[in-house]
């Protein structure tokens, strides 16, 4: 008896492992799924749209704040919304390059047609909320960066060039919609250095990612097989130049010392600028800027140097 009792208690547990169904992950697993999609990293970005509100210092008011939040809040659904879908439509592809196979989407974690649906629901509530909650320009440049967005990744980022222009002008609508959320004139070369400092950026990425993949085994993006690496140190190397040019302008067009200023603090911003663009420039060079998150968070001299940079422009900004 004691033996059958033993025989019983071993073979028990085998119906209950039959009935389930074996690598389906539970919902709290798709759930994470989904966030790490949605690319949380990703959503230091989005604090662009506090750009031009700080440099015309406009964030004085609970109103203006509480709008920009709600204003980051829409944007960072959309950009989720289109990693999904573009992680949805790059299922197979991510599943032969080395890195991107770990992807939710792509490692079959987060089932194909649960990215989309949530990428579309995201999608179209931002647009909603925004025509709803903001006013009509900020709904329209909402819009227009999804359109621009999953036209990318439908057919654009396969485009020499105008894959560079369609990421760098993603962008440039962050900066842009703070200032328009709360009716805040842009100027030019505010539009030019945050423009052409996004390509540097971009540009850069690329870059490192073509060095990386002269090394790598496995597939990429496919593109990138499209452009020579001196092409693309050209264009970041151009955009940096650019963007330097355009910020001395831009910080030269207020004059000199405002009154009750001790320092032209604005016009000496110029040179943590420059500083913080030739440090991110030796990422750049080496091939090592394929992920500018890591660059400019995890980089101690970099941040320090955006420190000073920040305290600079806000001095200017303050009269002090």
């Amino acid at each position: 008896m004691a033996e059958r009792t033993t025989g019983l208690a071993v073979l028990a547990p085998e119906p209950a492992v039959a009935r389930q169904a074996p690598g389906r992950p539970g919902a709290l697993a798709v759930a994470r799924g989904l966030v790490r999609t949605a690319r949380p990293r990703q959503w230091v970005k989005n604090t662009l749209v506090l750009a031009a509100p700080l440099a015309a210092g406009q964030l004085a008011s609970w109103s203006g704040a509480a709008r920009l939040g709600l204003v980051f809040a829409l944007f960072t659904a959309a950009a989720s919304a289109v990693y999904l879908v573009n992680d949805a439509r790059d299922a197979e592809a991510d599943r032969a390059h080395p890195v991107k196979r770990h992807r939710p989407v792509a490692a079959g974690l987060v089932p194909v047609p649960l990215a989309y649906v949530t990428g579309t629901v995201l999608g179209l509530g931002a647009a909603v909320a925004s025509a709803v909650l903001c006013n009509a320009m900020t709904a329209l440049l909402l819009t227009a960066y999804l359109a621009m967005q999953l036209a990318y990744c439908v057919r654009l980022k396969h485009v020499l060039v105008v894959d560079l222009t369609v990421v760098t002008t993603g962008f440039l609508m962050r900066a842009m919609i703070g200032g328009i959320a709360l009716g805040i004139p842009l100027s030019r070369w505010f539009l030019i250095t945050t423009g052409f400092g996004a390509l540097f950026m971009v540009a850069a990425k690329r870059y490192s990612e073509a060095v990386q993949m002269e090394t790598a085994d496995g597939a990429t993006r496919a593109l990138l097989t499209q452009y020579t690496t001196g092409y693309l140190r050209f264009v970041w190397q151009l955009a940096a130049g650019v963007a330097v040019l355009g910020y001395c302008l831009w910080a030269l067009e207020s004059g000199g010392v405002a009154a009750g200023s001790l320092l032209p603090w604005r016009q000496l911003s110029v040179v943590a600028f420059v500083l913080a663009v030739l440090r991110y420039a030796v990422f750049a060079d080496r091939g090592t800027a394929g992920e500018p998150e890591d660059v400019v968070l995890r980089d101690r001299p970099l941040a320090v140097i955006g420190l000073v940079w920040a305290a600079m422009y806000g001095m200017a900004v303050a009269d002090l």
